[in-house]
């Protein structure tokens, strides 16, 4: 089972490579995509939206997760089993879309750095919430996730970096 420690870890390493391939990415390639596809800022707008919701998820009090989506009555998945589950999902309904990503704001070159900094105190949120949370939470309470279904708190925090990591290998690839 991934620690704390090793979640947080692993968001932190994820984040850092997005960033870091963004800061080489030319800003004039910010606001360009394949055609019908998100482009790079998108894709950011996408990964803050994701991390907003879950931060928004994660302060909401356990007493009302437990009531609204029950606690956890199995073994927590690995985060290789939470990769290969999302891979699957993603295969199995191909141009899905997270449900409040179905709209973006414009994305100009001006507005690169804005968002890479959102998305940034958005992982510093989490991270922060994360430590809040004790093992035995982390493992009990369940979070809905719109693909994946209903997660345990440990899951969807290691989904996240693996969400951060699956961007970041489109934009690599493809733009």
């Amino acid at each position: 089972m991934m620690t704390k420690k090793e979640i947080s870890d692993i968001n932190t390493n994820k984040h850092q490579t997005l960033y870091d391939w963004l800061q080489n990415h030319p800003d004039e390639n910010w606001a360009k995509g394949p055609e019908g596809k998100w482009n790079t800022g998108e894709h950011i707008v996408h990964l803050i939206q994701s991390e907003a919701a879950l931060n928004k998820a994660l302060r909401i009090p356990k007493f009302y997760l437990k009531y609204k989506f029950k606690t956890n009555n199995r073994e927590n998945r690995s985060y290789e089993q939470v990769v290969k589950k999302y891979q699957d999902k993603l295969a199995a309904n191909p141009g899905v879309v997270g449900p409040m990503s179905r709209t973006m704001p414009e994305i100009t070159p001006a507005n690169k750095s804005i968002y890479i900094a959102k998305l940034d105190k958005e992982k510093t949120k989490l991270l922060k919430k994360l430590d809040k949370w004790s093992d035995k939470a982390l493992d009990t309470y369940l979070l809905p996730h719109p693909l994946m279904g209903r997660m345990t708190v440990r899951e969807i925090l290691m989904w996240n970096a693996y969400h951060t990591e699956h961007h970041y290998n489109i934009l690599k690839a493809k733009y």
